[in-house]
């Protein structure tokens, strides 16, 4: 007798009450013996072969041709290879998904598209919305495991679709659909399925409240690419990321445009997260921030007003709490002594922009500087950096990559760490400054905007 926890896969040969591979508590059912005595005959198709005669072109990735999807799958999706797909409700998943399936159905292959959560009417005023319906791509409302298994041996379909896999169910097992027996049990019969027809399958996934997919950690181990779908619910940007990936990396990054007539690929994300006026006001300033391989240009805003009541606010959006409260300690440290417990302070960066990255402080710190002395920065200023508590500014990592971007993007200027452009090519007609710490920084850009105004 063995014991096998439902959640990840894990066997041992006595119960325990936590399994020690996923850290769940009481998952760990009693399964019978297994036999390893019983000997089968293998298929000639199936024989052992010297894997210098492997035909690789079986496994070449083919386009979707939505170019962001493609990046982040590694070039396209591969025949046989199982997507998993998740995100938060209403990010846009299905719309996504239907897109992908209308743009390669539009070269006369076949595709499959299963909805479980909404009716076939919902999803054709959808396809009507966004410009997705094509001839070559069948629409099917089930939520039956043995009808869809039906359907792709009848239909012969050369990608399948599956929005969600949680509302699918197999009347041979019990449980309730979404359960963990019923997931394992549809992903294992789709997986056999993709890879016995070399058909390429994409699956939608719920998320739980605490971010991570819903269902038995095993899912992520059986698929090839887990990818998830992220945005702000008020912002247009959405990314796609690579959580997991055998057919490519994971440091890629998709970027998609929601607008109320579909989504398009963006292959140049930074305009949505700079402000469209011409004006220079105190407490602005960029940055260039790493969303995996891709740079992009990012402006943050900042605001200091005296508190109308008797207890300061703090609110920011886009940027972390904890490293703004560390930029004002560094300011009231080194570059002004005001007071900033009876102020207010707001932190914002535009167009839903996040910025986690470390190389953000330095344009967060000029930003909150500038608002704080009231006096805007020099125009056309990128601040690359972090920022240390003593006020030190470091370098960071592919700075040479995050000048080209804001080069190519008409920047004229910059800051970075002193050092930082030792082994680092200076962009044509971009002036770069070299400081060593915040203060000098601060002192250097009001000083050149200064005398700019003054000419």
């Amino acid at each position: 007798m063995s014991f096998t926890c439902s959640e990840c896969g894990y066997a041992t040969v006595k119960w325990l009450g936590r399994c020690p591979e996923c850290q769940a508590w009481g998952t760990l059912e009693e399964k019978g013996a297994n036999s390893s005595k019983v000997k089968t005959k293998v298929k000639k198709s199936n024989a052992a072969k010297p894997i210098s005669e492997i035909d690789s072109t079986l496994a070449q990735a083919r386009s979707t041709f939505v170019p962001e999807f493609d990046r982040v799958l590694g070039g396209g999706i591969v025949p046989g290879a199982v997507v998993l797909l998740s995100g938060e409700p209403g990010v846009g998943k299905s719309t996504l998904l239907l897109d992908v399936a209308a743009k390669i159905a539009m070269f006369g292959v076949k595709v499959l598209y299963v909805t479980g959560e909404e009716s076939a009417g919902q999803v054709r005023l959808r396809a009507e919305r966004i410009n997705a319906l094509a001839d070559s791509l069948l629409l099917a409302a089930e939520t039956d495991l043995g009808s869809v298994l039906g359907m792709i041996e009848s239909e012969q379909p050369e990608l399948l679709v599956v929005d969600s896999i949680q509302t699918l169910a197999s009347s041979e097992v019990e449980g309730i659909p979404g359960g963990v027996t019923q997931v394992r049990e549809v992903a294992s019969a789709l997986i056999r399925e993709a890879k016995a027809r070399s058909l390429p399958t994409v699956l939608v996934g719920h998320i739980t409240k605490d971010g991570t997919i819903a269902g038995p950690r095993l899912l992520e181990h059986l698929v090839d690419v887990v990818c998830t779908f992220e945005g702000e619910r008020h912002s247009r940007l959405r990314m796609l990321r690579a959580v997991k990936n055998r057919f490519g990396p994971t440091d890629d990054v998709g970027c998609f445009d929601m607008e109320e007539n579909g989504i398009k690929s963006l292959e140049d994300p930074s305009g949505l997260f700079l402000s469209r006026s011409g004006a220079n006001p105190p407490g602005t300033c960029l940055t260039v921030t790493q969303e995996g391989k891709r740079p992009l240009l990012v402006e943050v805003q900042s605001l200091i007003t005296e508190s109308a009541g008797g207890q300061s606010r703090r609110s920011v959006s886009g940027v972390d709490s904890s490293r703004v409260a560390m930029m004002l300690a560094v300011l009231s440290q080194n570059v002004s002594p005001a007071n900033l417990a009876k102020n207010d302070v707001f932190t914002a960066t535009v167009g839903g922009a996040k910025l986690s990255e470390p190389a953000s402080d330095l344009a967060i710190c000029m930003s909150l500087a500038s608002a704080l002395l009231g006096k805007p920065l020099a125009r056309q200023l990128v601040a690359i950096g972090e920022v240390s508590l003593s006020g030190e500014i470091r370098n960071v990592p592919n700075l040479g990559q995050r000048l080209n971007e804001a080069k190519r993007l008409g920047i004229t200027h910059a800051v970075v760490a002193k050092g930082a452009m030792a082994n680092v090519a200076t962009p044509e007609k971009m002036e770069v400054e070299e400081c060593e710490h915040i203060a000098g920084a601060v002192e250097l850009m009001l000083t050149k905007q200064a005398v700019r105004e003054q000419n």
